[in-house]
């Protein structure tokens, strides 16, 4: 029988195959199926610019994460090196911010996934195929870790050649003209472009939230943090640059499924089912590792007394936060009816902007001996997610600022009241 005071200890099960289909499957998501569209209506054929300056502000923040995760390969990612690193309120805001934004990300997409299905079989009501499909990852995520894993696996490797069947079929009715005129609005079209779709980036850290979870995790996470963000950076220009060469940048912009549109316009049905498809297969793997993802920092925050020990047990079965992934979905499916597209990108990107200029600063202040990296990176990272926040709409500051003074306030009242 375990020791009760003993600390709850979770299993190694996931290598490096695993731990890149995992930064993967949290990338290419929703925000490559209908950010895409946003993006070209806010900066035209120069989205592909976009895509480029938010992918290599993501590097710099990769860099940073990377090194920390070789440092504290521990469960709560960037939660657990704020904590170690910095302070105990600013780990906690870190964890914090990191469930706030990703519930709703997690209602976004069950409804992405569901407005797909009604597209297919137009007589089954939204909402129950929304609620429907989040169930059924919690009851995945809540059997085990290697199950869970082992699904993902098949998600990505079905969306990634999905996407590559979008641009090689779509390259044969590729019409270049399309990008003109190629930056209607300029550099300021450009650059809020790249605040949004930084959107699409948010995932490539997803891995060390899970970290007690990852086999040798000082060398699979940095391997894996690159392998996911190159592959998925390379997967979204392709994408983009045949999107934009298919259906041009206005008929993008006013897609709620600019993918399918843009294959629309080769005049295949067949191509737009399997798009369809490919957007269904992407909006689950994101919810499947966005359950996977919260319940771990659920768990680790639990773990640290900072959200109640409840969340921190274990399934003496399945070896899973059962709690934890409880919680989450119950909070998913309570938001499932207040999630709205738009300004879930905004909001999600502006937590997930501060959560990485906080595990900015952790990277500052890791001890000489353990940095991989000059510290000019993280300066980097920290003032180029400053510079994205400002591109964000106003709304999303609002938000955002509402969640971090809810999480202020719980903090102060539960340290006060574990004295």
């Amino acid at each position: 029988m375990p020791d009760a005071g003993a600390r709850p200890v979770l299993k190694r099960e996931i290598g490096l195959f695993g731990a890149t289909a995992l930064g993967i499957g949290a990338i290419i998501g929703s925000g490559i199926f209908i950010v895409t569209g946003i993006v070209a209506g806010i900066a035209g054929p120069a989205m592909v610019f976009s895509i480029i300056i938010a992918g290599i502000i993501a590097v710099f923040s990769a860099m940073s994460i990377a090194e920390l995760g070789a440092y504290l390969p521990e469960e709560g990612g960037t939660y657990a090196y704020a904590q170690k690193l910095i302070s105990p309120f600013a780990g906690f805001i870190a964890g914090w911010i990191w469930i706030f934004s990703n519930i709703f990300v997690g209602a976004a997409v069950s409804l992405g996934f569901a407005h797909y299905f009604v597209t297919l079989f137009p007589a089954v009501p939204v909402k129950i195929i929304a609620i429907g499909i989040c169930l059924l990852f919690l009851v995945i995520n809540y059997i085990g870790l290697k199950e869970s894993v082992l699904f993902n696996n098949l998600l990505v490797t079905a969306k990634v050649l999905i996407l590559l069947f979008f641009v090689a079929f779509g390259l044969g009715f590729f019409r270049p003209g399309n990008f003109t005129p190629f930056a209607p609005e300029g550099s300021m079209g450009i650059l809020s472009g790249a605040a949004l779709i930084f959107f699409a980036y948010t995932g490539f850290a997803r891995v060390t939230i899970m970290a007690e979870e990852v086999k040798h995790p000082e060398k699979t996470i940095p391997r894996s943090i690159y392998l996911a963000l190159g592959i998925s950076t390379v997967i979204y220009l392709l994408v983009s640059i045949v999107a934009v060469g298919l259906a041009g940048a206005p008929a993008l912009a006013n897609s709620g499924s600019p993918l399918a549109d843009a294959v629309g316009m080769t005049g295949s049905p067949g191509a737009v089912l399997v798009i369809a498809l490919g957007a269904m297969i992407a909006t689950a793997s994101v919810l499947l590792t966005t359950i996977m993802g919260i319940s771990r920092i659920v768990f680790s925050m639990a773990r640290s007394q900072d959200l109640p020990s409840l969340f921190e047990r274990i399934h003496p079965r399945f070896s899973t936060p059962h709690y934890a992934i409880v919680i989450t979905g119950a909070c998913m499916i309570a938001a499932i009816l207040l999630a709205d597209l738009t300004l879930v990108v905004a909001v999600s990107t502006f937590a997930m902007l501060l959560y990485y200029l906080i595990a900015n600063i952790a990277a500052l202040r890791l001890p000489q001996e353990h940095r991989m990296y000059s510290p000019l990176v993280p300066i980097i990272g920290v003032l180029s997610c400053l510079g994205l926040i400002i591109f964000l709409n106003p709304d999303s500051w609002i938000i955002g600022c509402i969640g971090l003074l809810i999480g202020g306030t719980w903090f102060i009242f539960r340290r006060k009241t574990t004295r």
